[in-house]
């Protein structure tokens, strides 16, 4: 039974490799633009970020349509532009693009796969999600443009 032990031997070293992977920690995500955590409570100059669109990637690949059935619009890179992280839920959350009047996209995916997604604020082509019941946890933010590879510098705004 010489040829049980390399079977024996196989297995243990996968199972050895196996557990090396598992211990490993956990990688954080990155974005393009950085990370954000938030508080309730925040001060609205602290809650900016700054970023600029561009990617061909369909933002309707993480979703065609939120929880709310709004039609998820755009282009943008694969990455997230931003990672927000919300050390607690909060009740009501506001976030506006404001790209100096181009017609923006946003697309958050939140704990669960939750998905929010915008497009144009009343006469205004900049985009902007306002919703209720956002729990604590980390969302993804995409900010994207119709047209694909279209690049523009913007601002994120976030109120409570």
């Amino acid at each position: 039974m010489w040829f049980d032990r390399p079977v024996h031997f196989k297995n243990s070293a996968l199972l050895a490799a196996i557990g090396a992977i598992a211990a490993l920690p956990v990688l954080a995500e990155t974005a393009n633009f950085g990370t954000l955590n938030l508080s309730r409570g925040f001060d609205s100059p602290t809650a900016m970020l700054r970023g600029s669109t561009g990617g061909s990637y369909s933002l309707s690949a993480i979703a065609n349509t939120d929880r709310h059935k709004n039609k998820c619009l755009g282009f943008a890179t694969p990455t997230p532009d931003h990672i927000i992280v919300l050390q607690q839920n909060f009740s009501k959350l506001a976030i506006q693009v404001n790209s100096g009047g181009k017609d923006t996209t946003l697309v958050v995916q939140g704990p669960g796969n939750s998905v929010r997604c915008g497009d144009d604020t009343g006469q205004n082509k900049d985009a902007s999600i306002v919703d209720s019941d956002w729990q604590a946890g980390s969302y993804r933010i995409w900010v994207g443009t119709l047209e694909a590879g279209v690049k523009s510098n913007y601002t994120i705004s976030l109120q409570e």
